[in-house]
């Protein structure tokens, strides 16, 4: 059975949606063409998202993303592009998509782009030091 690149997004229920947690995947084989010239363009993606009631399902995804390889764009819409086609199909509170493209040129692209549903706020960040523990220990 061959496996065909495809736009289709699929999704599954969250499996927790009374607490917000970070999901982060990192892709990094992502290719598409670069308009102008036709030369492949590579790029590590990097997804961070709260779910709200549903997940990307992972081979639809990996699906998805080859279904660029093909197609020419430039880095900033076909950035923009996948968070909008991640955001209809899951509905998150809050999705981030950070496309790293490989040199051209001499010049590495950044592209970051965010989506947060509509009165959604995140926790308060809590950070932990790794020394705390350490501390009750010494005397």
């Amino acid at each position: 059975m061959t496996t065909q690149a495809a736009k289709a997004l699929e999704t599954f229920p969250n499996p927790n949606p009374l607490r917000d947690y970070h999901i982060h995947m990192e892709i990094p084989e992502f290719t598409c063409l670069c308009p102008k010239t036709g030369q492949p363009d590579f790029a590590t993606l990097i997804l961070d998202y709260i779910a709200d009631a549903s997940c990307v399902e992972l081979k639809s995804l990996k699906l998805y993303m080859w279904s660029f390889r093909e197609e020419g764009h430039f880095h900033e819409d076909v950035t923009n592009r996948i968070l909008d086609d991640l955001v209809a199909a899951t509905r998150p509170r809050f999705m981030r998509l950070t496309a790293k493209f490989y040199v051209r040129g001499g010049i590495f692209t950044n592209v970051v782009a965010e989506h947060r549903q509509d009165g959604w706020q995140p926790a308060p960040f809590v950070e932990l030091s790794r020394f705390a523990s350490q501390s009750n220990t010494r005397g």
